[in-house]
């Protein structure tokens, strides 16, 4: 919680104090433990959740068991909104990636005030633009650059959500999200923990050198962040 009062994630701190008012006595705050689904492709919602810490993988997998991440979202999301507003269907697999808190909401309370409440609807509406302009970056990024820049990509992002140089993370799952095989992983990871940008052990991932990650990354990275800007505004 903020010395605002507002829970530590930027969504919410968008709404103006009556709007707040209207979720703050539907609202929990639980602890997302690493790996726990909050959302299964073609299942129904039961809550909608918007992080404070933490981060969740977005992901899309086919029949034979392969999958692929589109989005991975933290503090600058809510997890499950544009289904609440539709069909109540999740879209996607969510899984927490890396531990955290969050504010719970049930669906039906989020519901009921998405129709009382316009600003509240139009952010998440602006939330659901800023999604599908993170999938469409996603699917050039996979599409035309190379595992190097992807990756340099990738760990930025869950370096901006978790607040540390130091992400858990194996390799193998870091080949699974990004739909590479774990060995294009490896060899670009001992380039970089060659050229001391990165360090890893098993099972871990430390950020050196942030700025030289930066330059490596491909403009996906910062295209996003623009986005993000430009569709939901500056955190406050």
């Amino acid at each position: 919680m903020t010395a605002s009062g507002y829970p530590s994630n930027q969504l919410l701190q968008m709404l103006d104090a009556a709007d707040f008012d209207l979720l703050r006595p539907h609202l929990a705050t639980v602890e997302m433990v690493r790996e726990s689904v909050l959302g299964e492709a073609g299942a129904a919602l039961r809550h909608v959740y918007f992080p404070h810490s933490g981060s969740v993988s977005i992901t899309v997998g086919l029949s034979e068991g392969q999958m692929i991440e589109v989005a991975m979202l933290g503090r600058d999301n809510v997890v499950g909104g544009g289904a609440a507003l539709a069909d109540g269907i999740a879209p996607a697999d969510a899984t927490v990636l890396f531990p955290g808190a969050a504010s719970m909401l049930e669906i039906g309370a989020f519901r009921t005030i998405a129709a009382a409440s316009l600003p509240f609807r139009s952010l998440i509406v602006r939330h659901e633009q800023v999604l599908l302009a993170h999938a469409q970056q996603s699917l050039l990024c996979n599409t035309l650059h190379p595992v190097e820049a992807r990756l340099a990509r990738w760990l930025l992002r869950a370096r901006d959500l978790s607040d540390s140089a130091i992400l858990p993370l194996t390799q193998e799952a870091l080949a699974q999200m990004m739909g590479v095989r774990r060995n294009a992983i490896s060899l670009v990871a001992h380039a970089l923990q060659r050229a001391r940008i990165i360090r890893y052990t098993r099972g871990q991932i430390e950020i050196l050198d942030p700025a030289a990650l930066k330059a490596t990354a491909c403009d996906c990275y910062s295209a996003v962040k623009a986005s993000h800007l430009r569709l939901l505004g500056p955190p406050r």
